[in-house]
């Protein structure tokens, strides 16, 4: 008897926030088409299988145009908002004549998102940007600072502590410990940083992200770093969703809502980040480059 072969789905792997291969945050994105039936099971097991920070999987929806739905999985688990795999996602679409236009909307589990592609006037040869908007996280005092601060401290390795902030969905919201915030010192205490990750796994929050202002003259406003092993990721290269959290705390802190940011991983990576305050929304904005595209057969 004949086996049944899936039709294959084709799929770009994109480093994201940067505009050098093999550097920024790599997300592989796979465009499932209306003929392309795969289960939850499958598309967690293809993220275990690509085994990088994150797996995008885009959907057209039927009479659309430029609307897509998009979810996003770690090798271990979905996740509800990625931010570099978005810029994946769009870039792919636009530099592969997948959409029409020079903006599309992804349906996702955070509502819907947009992403517009944005010449790149600094340089020629058709080069563009992505720019997303998201909802801006609002970040919130903590219960029992001091002793969070003390769990902290342990597991960035004795690290001088500045300040601790969770997050909430809303400025309306009551506390939601998903994403923290961490101040240190000094932009050297954030890029030299050797932290303890069995102890972080201890740590409140789903996702640490340590932070720092940028030092005087910088073309930076502040850089940071992300841990998240619960999520299966002990250090994500560059977070995205991340500075929709970081956007409102650093406008408290230096009074602006503008910035340009550093991510200190080993890759590294850049973005421009802008808070609309009236709106609540958070506008981030990157380069990307294909390192990779395929077809999956399973």
């Amino acid at each position: 008897m004949a086996m049944i072969m899936n039709k294959p789905v084709n799929y770009f792997v994109v480093d994201a926030f940067t505009e050098a291969a093999f550097k920024g945050n790599p997300a592989a994105v796979c465009i499932l088409e209306e003929d392309h039936e795969r289960d939850d099971a499958w598309l967690q097991s293809l993220a275990a299988e690509f085994n990088i920070s994150e797996t995008c999987f885009v959907s057209p929806i039927t009479g659309h145009d430029g609307r897509f739905r998009l979810r996003w999985f770690t090798p271990s688990l979905e996740m509800d908002l990625c931010g570099h795999g978005t810029l994946a996602s769009a870039y792919s679409l636009f530099s592969n004549g997948l959409v029409d236009s020079d903006k599309v909307e992804f349906v996702t589990q955070s509502g819907i998102l947009t992403a517009k592609r944005v010449p790149d006037t600094s340089v020629k040869g058709g080069s563009f940007l992505v720019e997303m908007n998201f909802p801006v996280i609002p970040t919130c005092e903590l219960y029992n600072s001091s002793d969070i601060k003390s769990m902290f401290c342990k597991a960035l390795n004795g690290a001088t502590i500045v300040d601790v902030r969770g997050t909430t969905k809303s400025t309306t919201d009551k506390f939601v410990s998903e994403k923290i915030v961490v101040e240190l010192p000094s932009w050297e205490a954030v890029t030299e940083l050797k932290p303890n990750m069995d102890e972080i796994s201890k740590c409140p929050g789903k996702l640490i992200i340590v932070t720092a202002a940028a030092p005087e003259g910088s073309v930076y406003d502040f850089c940071s770093r992300f841990f998240s092993p619960r999520l299966g990721v002990d250090e994500d290269p560059v977070c995205g969703s991340a500075h929709c959290p970081l956007a409102h705390y650093w406008s408290l802190k230096m009074n602006k809502c503008d910035f340009v940011a550093y991510s200190a991983s080993r890759r590294s990576g850049s973005l421009k980040v802008r808070y609309d305050k009236e709106k609540q929304r958070v506008f981030l904005t990157g380069k990307a480059v294909t390192v990779m595209k395929g077809s999956i057969l399973a």
